[in-house]
């Protein structure tokens, strides 16, 4: 982790070197070990850097050799591979940097050279035989990348938007889109953010700058149609095994004591149990992990799967009681590092526990981040079973997957098996037809009088016409529910809400099959921005954050396996069960929940920070009026200070929970603007 910026004055005036080092003071927090800023005529670069790999202690930023000048947030994995085909410097390969490796690359490749590239990087090249900027970012945006552009005038790069609004030429002036995707909990727009004309380069991409415009392409993409085809269970689970250790090995790349986040979960459990067995082969150290511990709220302490982890040997364990301080415990000093009012309702656990492994020294983090999407749990095989017919493997794996998933077995049958009824109607296949029905109504005693009026009979006899307007009406209500419960109607039909909804909503594809939901999970917006959030998280401790699930061949890997292997016997994410089956403890390899969190929300909300929220509310509601519907906000609040005095559950507090938190982020944010 390290802070970039860069300058290109489009009209040919000079770039000030006074300018860039305001820059990089904006982003002081991202590298405390150098600084240093380039400048030669309408071009100019700087760079804030952290060490954390050993190769980083000899590496100077910016770098120039001849035409070429680079700056560069970036770690490169497989330089192994590339040190056989780049030309580079003739020094030991320990000595050679990072940036290097993406200049020998670039001059090898040009603009290929992402493509080749393995690892998290965001970088600028200025080519001087080009006269032209050549800008790219990591396959699922890692590492953050903001820029502004001004046709005919300036254009300028920094690794966090206060490294942009410090100069005098770029506006601040908020973008109420965003506000709207915010609050919609819409967010899969890659480039827009809560500033008008300061726009983030989406993964995966690459950029030119030069004196006639800008162009912006992708240079990767997973390929959904793909399908690894191997001998046997055992053959996927080795060849899983093989590619997630490289995923971890690779990043234990440090000069610095490494550390983890600790769950208890089965993502962050894998990484600390194999970062753990390579740092035992090799080196000897100890890994550091850091885990939330609930002394009060004890249905969210996971201190049992956390010590099977710990009792393999070799850790250091750090604990924060995070049921001391609440959501907005820390709010005032978040605010000093996040531009935008984007909080997610969990930002403060790793929060402190970052600010746990500052304090151990420790400057590498690895987080299970979205190894929940990366290993995906692949539900919709069900739907594949039931669409199959396959209703005994079917009936079988919706028991299992009920306790693992805790939903009904009622649910789970309406939702994933009786769909394939209705498709077996609508095509007239009444014999298969009858035959499910009776096996479903033998196995789940469910009528059969309901399965035959209400699977086979009602989707024949129902005019087309009137399920077409049936449909049409039901979409557009349940458009207006998800605008009109937070969002201020006025506001949201301004900005055309509803048709912005629709337009990155993914288009229904029923029963979609499970390798193409997998990818539609991977190429989500949200995941780059949630990214960028866990990014500025660790760099406010002078941390980097490493995410082995998101090495590129593991993903790769993951999403090009057959559906059995991601899904099987009611358990999801049986790759990683199978592959790591040496090195997980069997109470977490077989681990089908994970601890729910609201109990914890609800605490900080109502005996920590409920004065905050409540001065928010009655002072300070009028902040956001244009854009919030005050009386969804008050019912809300209402009903949760209610809690647990009603008859409500925890899970049915989750809407109310948001509706509160949402509101209340976006009027603290706006009180600083």
């Amino acid at each position: 982790m390290s802070g970039i910026v860069g300058i290109y004055r489009l009209d040919q005036s000079p770039a000030e070197s006074n300018e860039l080092r305001q820059m990089v003071d904006a982003l002081a927090h991202r590298g405390p070990d150098g600084v240093d800023v380039w400048c030669q005529g309408s071009i100019g670069l700087g760079h804030r850097m952290l060490w954390t790999t050993p190769e980083s202690l000899h590496e100077h930023l910016p770098l120039v050799k001849g035409e070429l000048s680079i700056t560069a947030d970036a770690r490169i994995d497989n330089r192994s591979e590339l040190s056989q085909i780049l030309s580079l410097p003739d020094r030991p390969l320990e000595k050679i940097s990072d940036s290097e490796f993406i200049l020998a690359a670039y001059e090898q490749w040009g603009h290929d050279c992402p493509e080749h590239l393995i690892g998290d990087f965001a970088f600028v090249i200025w080519d001087g035989r080009k006269q032209q900027f050549f800008c790219a970012r990591d396959h699922f945006g890692v590492k953050p990348f903001y820029y502004y552009y001004q046709p005919d005038c300036a254009f300028a790069i920094a690794s966090e938007i206060k490294g942009l609004l410090c100069l005098d030429w770029v506006p601040k002036k908020i973008n109420e889109v965003r506000i709207a995707d915010y609050l919609a909990l819409m967010l899969e727009d890659k480039v827009i953010t809560t500033f008008e004309d300061i726009l983030r380069l989406p993964p995966a991409s690459r950029m030119w700058v030069d004196a006639t415009g800008i162009k912006v392409d992708t240079y990767w993409q997973l390929n959904p149609d793909y399908e690894l085809k191997l001998e046997s269970d055992e053959a996927y689970a080795e060849a899983f095994h093989k590619i997630f250790a490289e995923a971890v090995n690779c990043r234990l790349r440090s000069a610095f004591p490494v550390g983890s986040h600790l769950s208890g979960g089965l993502d962050s459990s894998s990484i600390s149990c194999m970062a753990r067995k390579i740092l035992a082969e090799t080196t000897g150290e100890t890994l550091h992990t850091f885990s939330n511990i609930f002394d009060t709220v004890q249905e969210c302490d996971e201190r049992p799967y956390i010590h099977e982890v710990l009792k393999q040997g070799g850790y250091t364990p750090h604990y924060i009681h995070a049921d001391t301080f609440g959501p907005l415990s820390d709010v005032e000093e978040i605010w000093k590092y996040e531009d935008e009012p984007l909080l997610g309702p969990s930002h403060h656990y790793p929060w402190r526990l970052n600010q746990a492994a500052h304090q151990a020294n420790v400057r590498v983090i690895f987080d299970g981040f979205d190894g929940d999407t990366v290993v995906s749990h692949s539900l919709e095989r069900l739907h594949e079973l039931a669409f199959q017919h396959k209703w005994p493997e079917f009936a079988e794996a919706v028991e299992v997957a009920s306790k693992n998933y805790q939903l009904p077995v009622n649910y789970m049958l309406v939702y994933y098996g009786l769909p394939a009824l209705r498709q077996l109607s609508k095509r007239g296949q009444w014999l298969t037809f009858a035959k499910s029905v009776d096996y479903i109504h033998h196995r789940f005693q469910y009528s059969r009088r309901s399965l035959w009026m209400r699977q086979g009979i009602r989707p024949v006899v129902f005019n087309k016409t009137l399920r077409k307007f049936h449909r049409i009406r039901r979409k557009k209500a349940d458009d207006l529910a998800k605008v009109g419960t937070i969002v201020n109607a006025s506001f949201a039909k301004q900005i055309c809400l509803r048709e912005r909804i629709d337009q990155f909503t993914p288009k229904p594809n029923f029963p979609m099959p499970v390798r193409q939901k997998h990818w539609q999970e991977m190429t989500g917006g949200v995941l780059s921005l949630n990214l960028e959030c866990v990014d500025r998280c660790a760099a406010a401790f002078g941390l980097e954050a490493r995410h082995p699930f998101l090495d590129r061949r593991l993903v790769e890997f993951c999403l090009a396996i057959p559906s059995d292997q991601k899904f099987r016997g009611g358990f999801g994410r049986m790759i990683m069960r199978h592959g790591l089956n040496t090195i997980l403890p069997k109470t977490i390899q077989w681990r089908g929940d994970k601890a729910n969190m609201s109990a914890n929300f609800l605490n900080g909300l109502l005996n920590i920070n409920r004065p905050l929220f409540e001065q928010v509310l009655n002072r300070d509601q009028h902040l956001v009026l244009k854009y919030i519907n005050p009386d969804t906000w008050h019912s809300a609040w209402q009903r949760l200070k209610q809690y647990p005095g009603s008859n409500k559950t925890i899970n049915s507090t989750t809407k109310d929970n948001l509706i509160v938190w949402r509101a209340t982020v976006l009027a603290l944010w706006l009180q600083r603007m």
